[in-house]
């Protein structure tokens, strides 16, 4: 196809200001889906994203639209996700394309991630189509919202589209805008192949599919194919488009996104920013690529059963081709045995990897504590950066400990200011200034310790705010902190599972909250079982299960109290060996409760 009847575009906002029901609309209006097919969310294919009403994984798909100029269109569209720990989701889908649909609720208006998502748009010099969704709402303001758009993004706004995505209203006007004002791709300057890989997954009958915009040159059926990144060649088997299934084509073009199917089994040989180039005639330079992600929270996945090592090893290295932002290498643990340090981008990124894992892979996981990674400076003047508590030296060892400190955007409703500075304060906060959005809504920047926020930040900041509050972080710098290892031990045994890095400050509440938590959900034993917190050689906190208790003097009745006092000493004595020798086993569900436990 003429790559000038070509449109590539993203969707992309906020957390549930309407994405997929918009992506939804589009479907059915270029007859893409049929409506015996259609259901809401169609593009969130995910049993964990249809549960959660929340889209993880960016998804692309190929609509052809008759427009009223009487030319026939194609228009891909990457539906991308809206939460923060899905950020660079949206920026490797954005790479892809020319122009971005920027959809705010007329309900809630600007929020914060709104903003880091019309940043990622900017950096890449697209198009951006600001579209004001759920108009039909009664407590929609649409004019409120243009206000905003323009005072806090810097976009003009006063041709912003309104529509609404659950009704259809304004959805046809929107696909005109989207064919006139999102520039066609630009003509290739050489005839080189050229294909940007933003994304791919494993099929386990195809292999490895990877999803590509082609730049430049063209790729068909039987091309013998080179992925620069590894220097690996491929035969291609397919060639398709995404409708929204998979349907092969005879070719894909300049301008078009679509998938290539070539027989990788090799998970490692794809990367995702990698070119796509021809053997025979390879392209003289790869394209600019993705940056290297960083993760910020750090956690121990292991299998409940040593047995399920291996599948547990291929259900990462599945999820890590279509998400390169996890990272994943092997380590042991004296309790758990063999399992794998995992690295992700926030704490909903750990909790839905483990999901799937769980889902997609049926494996029983343990998960430990989350932790960031810390910079330790040895007496000797050796650095160290630290994310796992088994690692961390003695204290005797350690000249000073540094923690890593983010920048965060907090946007709430004015009313909530008090509740806000409280909840920053207790999580060690540095206001840095305040700024007044619309009368109505504050925009807070804090600097704040990214361990911190990684595990109820979020969760809180929502409870305080009534659902109204959010916010978004970037990395900083690492301050000196004092930062302690906090040690849980159960029956006398220490558990790394359990054992975190905490500040100084929190450590006591840290460790009750811990061992309480945990009293709860461990089963009675045949015998006490302490739960202890404890910092080098002190314990801070304590809790004790108690035994299953036997009545052993039930059969005695009256008679001397000599014979209840012997039976007595020998169930104590029982119950002494008992503890020695006795093993306490921990839940599943353990593991992740203390993740919650504060």
């Amino acid at each position: 196809m003429d790559p000038k009847y070509i449109r590539n575009f993203s969707i992309i906002a906020h957390i549930d200001h309407g994405k997929s029901t918009l992506a939804d609309r589009l479907l059915e209006i270029t007859h893409t889906v049929s409506s015996r097919e259609m259901k809401d969310q169609f593009l969130d294919s995910l049993e964990l994203e249809r549960e959660k009403g929340i889209t993880i994984k960016a998804k692309p798909v190929t609509m052809h639209y008759k427009a009223k100029d009487g030319h026939t269109y194609q228009i891909n569209l990457i539906d991308t996700p809206g939460h923060v720990d899905f950020s660079y989701e949206v920026s490797r889908s954005l790479s892809a394309c020319e122009g971005a649909l920027l959809v705010i609720d007329a309900t809630q208006g600007v929020q914060a991630q709104t903003i880091a998502n019309v940043m990622l748009a900017v950096e890449r010099n697209l198009e951006i189509l600001p579209v004001i969704n759920k108009i039909d709402m009664p407590a929609a303001d649409p004019e409120g919202v243009k206000k905003q758009i323009e005072e806090v993004i810097g976009l003009p706004a006063m041709e912003a589209l309104l529509i609404s995505a659950k009704t259809g209203q304004g959805v046809d006007t929107l696909l005109d805008e989207i064919l006139h004002k999102i520039p066609h791709p630009k003509p290739p300057t050489d005839a080189f192949l050229r294909a940007l890989v933003f994304d791919s997954h494993y099929d386990p009958y195809r292999g490895v599919l990877m999803y590509v915009r082609i730049l430049s040159g063209e790729i068909t059926k039987k091309s013998l194919i080179r992925l620069m990144a590894t220097q690996k060649t491929f035969e291609v088997l397919e060639v398709g488009i995404f409708c929204p299934e998979a349907r092969p084509v005879e070719l894909l073009q300049p301008g078009e996104v679509g998938y290539i199917s070539a027989n990788i089994k090799n998970i490692s040989d794809v990367k995702i920013g990698d070119t796509v180039t021809l053997h025979k005639m390879p392209a003289p330079e790869p394209l600019p690529g993705f940056k290297i992600i960083s993760p910020v929270v750090f956690a121990g996945i292991y299998p409940v059963d040593s047995s399920d090592f291996e599948a547990l090893k291929e259900g990462l290295q599945r999820l890590q081709l279509n998400d390169s932002s996890l990272h994943v290498e092997q380590e042991t643990s004296l309790a758990l045995g063999f399992g794998f340090r995992c690295g992700f981008l926030g704490l909903l990124h750990l909790e839905i990897i483990f999901e799937r894992l769980i889902q997609e892979f049926d494996l029983d996981i343990i998960i430990t504590a989350p932790s960031v990674v810390y910079r330790l400076t040895l007496t000797n003047g050796k650095v160290l950066h630290i994310d796992n508590p088994v690692h961390y030296p003695d204290f005797a060892q350690i000249d000073q400990v540094e923690e890593p400190w983010v920048k965060c955007h907090i946007m709430i409703p004015s009313d909530f200011l008090g509740a806000i500075m409280n909840l920053t304060t207790d999580k060690r906060g540095e206001l840095i200034k305040t700024e007044n959005i619309d009368g109505k809504r504050l925009l807070l920047t804090y600097r704040l310790p990214l361990n911190e926020i990684i595990t109820d930040f979020n969760d809180r900041l929502k409870s305080v705010t009534r659902g109204y509050g959010s916010f978004n972080y970037e990395f900083d710098t690492y301050e000196k902190g004092e930062i302690i290892k906090l040690e849980i031990r159960i029956n006398d045994e220490p558990v790394d599972a359990f054992s975190c890095l905490v500040h100084r400050s929190k450590a006591e509440r840290k460790g009750r909250a811990i061992c309480a938590k945990l009293k709860e959900v461990i089963p009675q034993q045949l015998f006490k079982v302490p739960i202890q917190a404890a910092i080098g050689g002190k314990i801070i906190a304590r809790e004790t299960i108690s035994a299953m208790t036997k009545n052993v003097t039930a059969k005695c009745y009256g008679g001397d109290i000599t014979r209840k006092r012997k039976l007595w000493e020998k169930q104590k004595k029982g119950k002494k060996k008992m503890k020695e020798l006795g093993k306490v086993n921990i839940p599943q569900s353990a593991f992740m409760e203390v993740l919650k436990a504060d």
